[in-house]
């Protein structure tokens, strides 16, 4: 699984060059431990051209989430997509989805649950969280949209479940046992 930008520094403008290295950057090690500076040394730019394109970190930071939420709203509907398509059940195509994000040797956990957990040390925490739950709303919208699954108890409950997998993951426990006991529980709530 691949939610990486495609940086080819040819190819991109200055903007998307400094939003692609806040992605990785932000994504990897956090805001608090992704400095300006880091980023511009990163992203080799200037500092005037860094405050041209993001006058502030509060909004490199807002950027980035729309940034990471287009980037893996995309892949998550195209990997789903793709699981269903291979006649496999709602549970079994969400987890062989998320198995493939899992896998990744990028994977990071959850760039919106990580970015609630740090929106406390933000002056920008509110519009933080309204950008993650937007999209936790967004992710529930496409498993609604790709499985069929109408009932919204049964699509908070696997939303639940989702987000508890992502955790385990992060936390580095074993990914098989993880997506294991992840597709028994969503069989048990799409019955």
């Amino acid at each position: 699984m691949n939610t990486s930008p495609a940086s080819n520094d040819a190819k991109i403008s200055v903007k998307e060059k400094i939003l692609n290295t806040a992605h990785d950057l932000f994504y990897s090690t956090g805001f608090k431990a992704t400095g300006v500076d880091t980023l511009i040394k990163q992203a080799k730019v200037t500092k005037v051209t860094f405050y041209r394109y993001f006058p502030s970190k509060s909004l490199l930071i807002l950027a980035y989430l729309d940034y990471r939420h287009v980037l893996w709203i995309n892949w998550f509907e195209t990997a789903l997509r793709r699981n269903l398509e291979k006649d496999k059940t709602a549970s079994e195509a969400l987890s062989e989805t998320l198995n493939e994000w899992f896998i990744s040797p990028v994977f990071h956990g959850c760039a919106f649950i990580n970015a609630s957990a740090e929106a406390k040390s933000e002056e920008i925490e509110s519009e933080i969280k309204e950008i993650c739950r937007k999209h936790k709303w967004a992710t529930q919208r496409k498993i609604t949209e790709l499985t069929g699954i109408a009932d919204r108890d049964v699509i908070s409950d696997i939303m639940m479940l989702i987000d508890g997998a992502i955790i385990h993951a992060q936390m580095g426990m074993d990914t098989h046992d993880i997506i294991s006991q992840l597709k028994r529980s969503l069989e048990r709530v799409t019955r």
